[in-house]
């Protein structure tokens, strides 16, 4: 936290491209016209088990599509996110949501919705005032010291009975422990153009905006920092390959047998609950 102290990444970086191209779930925002969710938004809004009479606040909203989930629920939600492009885009989801419902002969305004521009370290909401903050593929995008600060301000406007949903990914122990395994076996299987030395080239944006990627401990770590009871675990996305007993077999055995999964697994989830 020394030299990273107050480095931030340039908002500019997050283009109205990089939501459309790169970031997670950009296929099926395209595809539905923001009306579903990507299979890995969906799992982790389940977590939050959220319910019509709370109030939620999305960090880092993106284009959106959380929120307008939240109204089709009739749920008070509001999103936040530094990027200009974000919160474009995130307003024309919300309007959209409106026109259908008036279209549909319900009052817009019944449900109410909004999103501003602003920094995760400086929430614009009074302190104890949301039931669910949701935070998801954010993490990773900040550096340390902006995670804390970031965490600060959940725990601020989060009710004393109110849960922090996170997801992040990549496991940073798959990339760093698991990845080069991984990438020498595809190799010898011929599809080694397919796993560059650095697995965040992949999609190669990432090279640019991963800054804090995290494991099981770390990731707990920081949200005890912060003042939060934590509970953090694995998942990976389906893998739906079609490969040979063998490879179906070790992948079971890394997907699913300790200590192998805590490499192996590719994301990262969590619930925090403040810590009296």
């Amino acid at each position: 936290m020394d030299d990273q102290n107050n480095k931030s990444l340039p908002s500019t970086l997050y283009t109205e491209e990089y939501f459309l191209t790169a970031c997670e779930g950009y296929d099926v925002f395209i595809e539905s016209e923001g009306v579903q969710l990507s299979r890995r938004l969906k799992d982790s809004f389940a977590m939050a088990e959220v319910t019509a009479d709370m109030r939620i606040l999305d960090v880092g909203c993106g284009r959106g599509e959380i929120l307008r989930h939240c109204m089709e629920m009739g749920i008070e939600a509001y999103g936040i996110d530094y990027a200009d492009a974000a919160t474009g885009m995130s307003q024309d989801v919300i309007d959209a949501e409106r026109t259908k419902m008036a279209e549909a002969g319900q009052d817009p305004a019944r449900v109410k919705a909004g999103v501003c521009r602003s920094d995760a370290k400086y929430l614009p909401f009074p302190s104890g005032y949301f039931d669910r903050v949701l935070m998801f593929d954010v993490v990773e995008h900040l550096y340390p010291w902006e995670l804390h600060a970031a965490m600060l301000e959940v725990r601020r406007v989060l009710k004393d009975d109110g849960r922090f949903i996170i997801h992040t990914a990549p496991n940073r122990w798959y990339d760093k422990y698991a990845y080069p395994w991984v990438r020498r076996v595809r190799t010898l299987l011929g599809e080694g153009n397919k796993y560059p030395k650095d697995p965040r080239a992949i999609t190669a944006v990432n090279l640019d905006v991963h800054v804090n990627e995290q494991d099981m401990r770390s990731m707990k770590k920081a949200l005890n920092a912060a003042g939060f009871k934590a509970k953090v675990w694995l998942d990976s996305p389906p893998q739906n390959r079609q490969e040979s007993a063998l490879m179906a077999g070790l992948r079971r055995l890394a997907f699913d047998v300790p200590p192998f999964r805590w490499f192996f697994e590719r994301e990262v989830f969590a619930i925090g609950e403040k810590d009296s």
